[in-house]
């Protein structure tokens, strides 16, 4: 069977559980807030309204700071718990747990150490709450938020930005559509003046969830009453008006016992003539019965979205915490498995980008297919074997007894001339590869979630994949040269063989000179030219081909295979203290999965204690 005890402490428990950790009306929280889900009372009044007053008729104590200008400096999240008769009232606060204060004289110089505490003792605000718990047989079950008083000037030693900040923090609890608004006006002063109501009228238009409280009626002028306003006529709410007498400046002075208070109250409104009508409608005791039970309706109401919320939380908790990953063991043997499994991650990411599982891959085809084809398009062999270049390679070839047949000296002297220049496109395709690998490097461990949390080792496997891929370089860029240089250091002869051996003579008479370069037609000249041109497309064809199979043996299969191997070598040497370094996280993910995994235990135990509650009437 649901109860009011069962329902309000309910939700008891879990604000506490939320204010531990950070989660509060007008706290700033990067999680979903489960204090905002649930219901609340949120006390709001001027000063010197008679807030203070009323809650402490509610409890029945002396308990909160008096004095002058502005004393609630930060919000007081006040539980009331009902405690059978004849038990000993007493107070805890959550900054202070298990201790038990049975005098309210330490209750109350605890609020303004425990204020002074965040704020200084400065007049400045905190939207920190404090948390108090009162177990008493005088009271009801019952939880209301006191907020600092509304002002309209700044007192002496704060800032003009005083008043904006109080009405900013008391928004922040009001504004919420779970709150349930207490207005606290002064009888004595026009309601259209209430700074309560005026605020209220902003968040809660309609009335729906304020009820209005009337302080000071034993304080109006002689011959006037708050009746217009009590029975709804002067500003009506959906919730009833309800008024109060409190202690009398006198009464306190003189410590009045609150119970005596409570007693002095009844009585006023039973002899009353204006409200005497009212009387079983009136006073602290009925406000408290009024707001506990509406409290535990709308906890009733609310318990299923509430349900829904944590549910919901549950899963993206979890999820993020399976995102963020579980604490690292502390012994070096599993503190080295972990930094493997971590480098094995890593690589299977590197090797599915090479392999096509992911994007990039392609680029190193793309080198092949296009960079390099490209690249032995443009080398400048139409300026090699120009016919003024060939003419000059020829004759100084041929020195002073000119050639019978085929200038063999001058093929050599084109020949290896020529294929000089494929240096340059070979080299440029090991560096192009190199630099397509570098970046799948870095792609990788930015999609290596694992790593995410760890930047130190994120930065050593970076460094080792860099040195890798940089020996891998090196001997990438020796193979290809070699190819080169063995083309240069063997000419294929047949090629040679097939061409025609007939040397054509000038026509004209040498010159003056009697210079070589005369010796022969040019058509001789252009056909060496050519024949060269030929063998050097043919090795073109050649290098085409096996340029991208040694760059492919010497860097991508090397990089697929071994990218890692040494650093696995380095790491097994390593110390446990070194170990432990590579898996320093960064700050912010582990506070990150702090917070996570506390928030993940408060709603898996909010949930706990909602279905610990039978919720059939």
């Amino acid at each position: 069977m649901t109860t009011m005890e069962s329902l309000i402490g309910l939700v008891n428990r879990i604000q506490r559980a939320c204010t531990v950790l950070g989660d509060y009306g007008g706290g700033e929280n990067p999680f979903s807030s489960l204090w905002e889900a649930l219901p609340t009372v949120a006390v709001v009044g001027g000063q010197s309204s008679g807030k203070s007053s009323v809650l402490e008729s509610i409890v029945g104590r002396d308990f909160l700071p008096r004095g002058s200008g502005i004393v609630t400096r930060r919000p007081l999240v006040l539980q009331l718990h009902k405690t059978d008769d004849g038990t000993q009232e007493y107070a805890e606060f959550l900054h202070i747990p298990r201790r038990k204060f049975s005098d309210f004289a330490l209750v109350r110089k605890e609020i303004q150490d425990e204020t002074d505490r965040i704020t200084g003792k400065t007049k400045m605000i905190s939207p920190v709450p404090i948390h108090l718990s009162i177990y008493s047989p005088n009271v009801v079950n019952l939880t209301l938020i006191d907020l600092p008083g509304l002002t309209k000037v700044a007192v002496e030693g704060q800032p003009e930005s005083i008043v904006e900040d109080i009405e900013n923090m008391v928004r922040t609890y009001v504004e919420k559509p779970n709150c349930i608004i207490l207005a606290i006006s002064p009888a004595n002063q026009d309601i259209a003046t209430s700074d309560a109501i005026k605020l209220a009228r902003e968040v809660d238009p309609a009335g729906e969830r304020t009820f209005g409280v009337l302080t000071k009626l034993d304080l109006m002028d002689k011959g006037t009453n708050a009746l217009d306003v009590i029975e709804g006529r002067s500003y009506r709410l959906q919730q009833p008006w309800v008024g109060i007498v409190n202690r009398s400046q006198a009464d306190i002075n003189k410590n009045v016992d609150m119970i005596v208070a409570r007693r002095k109250e009844r009585e006023y409104f039973a002899t009353s003539p204006e409200y005497g009508h009212l009387a079983s409608k009136m006073g602290s005791e009925y406000l408290a019965k009024l707001l506990s039970k509406h409290l535990e309706s709308v906890i009733r109401a609310r318990i299923p979205s509430i349900t829904s919320l944590i549910n919901k939380s549950i899963e993206e908790l979890e999820s993020e915490m399976d995102h963020l990953g579980r604490p690292i063991a502390v012994d070096a043997g599993a503190q080295l498995y972990t930094i493997l499994e971590l480098c094995r991650a890593f690589d299977r990411i590197f090797k599915e980008h090479l392999e096509g599982g992911r994007p990039g891959g392609d680029r190193i085809y793309g080198v092949f297919d296009n960079q390099l084809p490209a690249a032995l398009r443009k080398l400048p062999f139409d300026r090699h074997l120009s016919l003024q270049n060939v003419k000059k390679v020829v004759s100084e070839a041929d020195g002073y007894q000119p050639h019978l047949i085929a200038p063999e000296q001058g093929y050599r002297r084109l020949i290896e001339g020529s294929l000089n220049y494929f240096r340059g496109p070979a080299e440029a395709s090991v560096d192009a590869v190199h630099f397509v690998l570098k970046e799948l490097v870095r792609k990788s461990i930015a999609e290596t979630q694992e790593l995410k949390r760890f930047p130190t080792l994120q930065a050593e496997i970076a460094a080792a994949g860099g040195e890798a891929l940089e020996r891998f370089r090196g001997e990438s860029k020796k193979t290809v040269i070699r190819l080169v240089d063995m083309e240069s250091s063997y000419l294929t002869v047949d090629f040679f063989r097939r061409l025609p051996q007939e040397v054509e003579k000038a026509g004209n008479p040498p010159g003056p000179a009697g210079t070589p370069i005369d010796r022969y037609s040019e058509g001789h000249f252009r056909r060496i030219g050519s024949n060269v041109s030929s063998y050097v497309g043919m090795v073109s064809e050649t290098l085409k081909n096996t340029i991208p199979k040694a760059v492919v043996y010497c860097q991508v299969r090397e990089a697929k295979q071994s990218l890692l191997n040494h650093f696995y070598i380095q790491i097994g040497k390593r110390e446990a203290k070194q170990l432990a370094q590579l898996l320093d996280e960064d700050p912010a993910l582990m506070e990150r999965r702090q917070q996570c995994a506390q928030r993940l235990e408060l709603y898996k135990s909010a949930r706990d204690e909602i279905d610990s509650v039978s919720w059939s009437r």
